[in-house]
């Protein structure tokens, strides 16, 4: 509203002096001039306040994440035709990605050099986002600036987090999206990527939003406890990169794993379990005749094949048991994963907001 009022009062002010000097002529012009300044300033979108404060003192990492984001956005749209073009070339899916030879690697790097890209984005952002986003404004004194204004430190805060988290979720929900649109023609293809590898499962659905919102977050709070920007920095590093390795130690557990068994025995053709297309196998073991599972390396310790084969006789071996992940899980994998990562997220930001109410400044 004030951009708005000066602009209308300087124009009335010029539309004066032009009636005076220029007379009709001057009248006309001052007049038309006023207006479209006042039609333009009325219709021109613009922060104001405290988001203003906030989108202009970071303005620089916001834009340049933006930036980044859409030029990321563009090469991925580019592969992805790319990849189109040499899959209906080739003749997939009536033809096995198998067979494909040495025309294949190049997209299958392609995958795995954005995903490394993408797999760094909540370290990255954690570190040069989140540590210095409030950190900075305690360490040179901004915080006790904005607290003797007549904006809450609350309402400050809240903004703060509200447009990091904003931008956050607007780049890495971006990204997800056209990853996985870019991948999904080759999903099932463990050849390209491995749905269950953090390559895969990081970098499409919610998970990455989940992921780059928790580091940020935490950046911010270690930045808030330590009040000094590197040191915040230093630290946040070692907590996103401890994340990101608990995060893909506890990721397979997120599904409910199938166990299919058989009772042909243990050797020959066609005596191991068959899985679905795309399935991720994790165990195999054998299965007795009661139902009991063993190790798959009972028995390996005989001499011969026949002595082997007499040991799982004795041990009522009838047959293999496997147990697997279904490609049809990754999608609630991924939800219940991100579920778990936004409640660590909420209970970052009320510790943010119980810890500013008193020791912000």
């Amino acid at each position: 509203m004030s951009t708005f009022t000066r602009s209308s009062t300087s124009s009335s002010t010029s539309s004066s002096t032009g009636s005076t000097s220029d007379g009709r002529n001057g009248t006309m012009n001052g007049t038309t001039g006023g207006t479209l300044k006042a039609t333009g300033a009325n219709r021109r979108p613009h922060l104001s306040g405290m988001t203003w404060l906030v989108w202009r003192q970071h303005r620089a990492a916001f834009w340049t994440i933006l930036a980044a984001t859409a030029i990321s956005v563009a090469w991925i749209v580019y592969q992805r035709g790319q990849l189109v073009d040499f899959l209906d070339g080739y003749g997939y899916p009536g033809k096995s990605l198998d067979e494909a030879g040495g025309t294949l690697p190049q997209y299958v790097d392609a995958f795995s050099f954005i995903s490394i890209g993408l797999q760094a984005i909540p370290i990255l952002l954690g570190v040069f986002l989140g540590a210095p986003l409030i950190a900075g404004d305690l360490e040179n004194g901004t915080a006790k600036l904005v607290a003797a204004q007549s904006g809450s430190r609350t309402r400050w805060l809240a903004t703060k987090l509200a447009l990091a988290g904003l931008v956050v979720v607007v780049s890495t929900g971006a990204l997800s999206a056209v990853f996985g649109w870019w991948w999904n023609p080759v999903k099932s293809e463990s050849v390209v990527m491995e749905w269950t590898s953090g390559e895969a499962f990081n970098t499409t659905g919610p998970v990455p939003v989940a992921l780059t919102l928790l580091s940020v977050f935490g950046g911010v709070a270690l930045g808030v406890v330590l009040r000094r920007t590197l040191t915040a920095m230093v630290v946040t590093f070692g907590f996103t990169v401890a994340l990101q390795l608990a995060w893909g130690y506890f990721m397979l557990s997120l599904g409910n794993a199938v166990t299919v068994t058989t009772n042909k025995g243990v050797t020959g053709d066609s005596v191991s379990p068959s899985l679905p297309h795309g399935a991720y196998e994790i165990d195999q073991s054998f299965v007795t005749g009661s139902g009991d599972l063993l190790g798959w390396g009972t028995c390996s310790g005989s001499g011969t094949e026949a002595a082997r084969q007499v040991c799982l006789d004795k041990a009522d071996v009838v047959g293999w048991a496997t147990e697997y992940l279904p490609l049809s899980q990754m999608n609630a994998m991924q939800w219940f994963g991100a579920s778990i990562l936004f409640a660590l997220t909420a209970g970052v930001v009320a510790f943010l907001f119980l810890w500013g109410r008193k020791r912000l400044v």
